[in-house]
């Protein structure tokens, strides 16, 4: 396993709709999203207390992959942040919509919250 030092971000240049979108058509990832829409740097265990580990970092990795978060290295912990402006940048409204209320649709395939109570 790549030290944290290590871990691949994609260039803002290099992010592709398809892996965004794909990496935020599961409901634990865009949960996780979600949780990190504030702007507040997170650590891993604090997004999805309720997983095992292996779960989140999976999930982690897909959305860090796909260019949707940054994982840094503080310590023994990894911090996380939204890419919110590289998104903005390649992908003008597609956060507002993914983060509005109500979407996806109650009658969506898969639309029932991932982690927590449902709202």
């Amino acid at each position: 396993m790549a030290a944290a030092a290590e871990l691949p971000h994609p260039a803002a240049d290099r992010i592709e709709l398809v892996e965004v979108l794909a990496a935020l058509g599961h409901p634990v990832r865009l949960e996780i999203v979600r949780r990190l829409a504030s702007g507040e740097e997170a650590c891993c265990g604090e997004v999805v207390p309720d997983l095992p580990r292996s779960s989140v970092t999976h999930h982690l990795r897909t959305l860090r992959e796909s260019g949707v978060i940054r994982q840094s290295p503080r310590g023994r912990k990894l911090h996380l942040v939204l890419r919110r402006d590289d998104l903005q940048r390649c992908f003008p409204g597609l956060l507002e919509i993914v983060l509005a209320d109500g979407f996806p649709p109650r009658d969506f395939p898969g639309a029932e919250p991932a982690v927590g109570p449902a709202p």
